[in-house]
């Protein structure tokens, strides 16, 4: 069987994004990464659900590590993407801040009904806003690539 090799082409430059382009973006997705330097200098990313509320990002977690890192005063950053592998195609939005703990009872209840349930099952949920202060994204534009054509040999 043969297969046909893919056709190299020049890599279009990557597109820096302005801060309308990043909230757009954003609003498209509902799982992005939180990351953090713990003790030790010890970085850790996971993934969360957010959603976009206003001029921050909002999403809940439990108590432990990243928690103790927002009352510590410790920076966040948080990550959101998606890519379209096939067509070489893609987009990252990244910001950086001080997060806080929300503690109102009436905008906790707003954000239950924004974000909805959960995926991973928590004890003593704990929203937490991060605001937009410091926000940036890329996008690599669509185009025709990686994608190569095998025949089927009949047998």
């Amino acid at each position: 069987m043969e297969r046909q090799e893919r056709r190299s082409r020049p890599a279009d430059p990557i597109e820096t994004l302005d801060r309308d382009a990043c909230l757009a973006l954003l609003s498209t997705v509902v799982i992005g990464r939180v990351a953090w330097a713990a003790s030790g200098n010890d970085l850790k990313v996971v993934p969360v659900n957010f959603v976009l509320d206003g001029d921050s990002i909002v999403f809940r977690t439990a108590r432990g590590g990243k928690l103790d890192a927002i009352q510590h005063g410790v920076p966040l950053v948080f990550e959101a993407d998606d890519v379209e592998p096939a067509l070489h195609a893609g987009w990252s939005v990244v910001l950086s801040g001080r997060a806080e703990v929300i503690t109102d009872r009436g905008q906790v209840s707003c954000l239950e009904q924004l974000i909805g349930a959960p995926w991973a099952a928590m004890t003593e949920p704990v929203f937490v806003r991060l605001p937009l202060h410091e926000i940036s994204g890329r996008r690599l534009p669509l185009h025709a690539g990686g994608v190569f054509v095998q025949p089927v040999e009949e047998g």
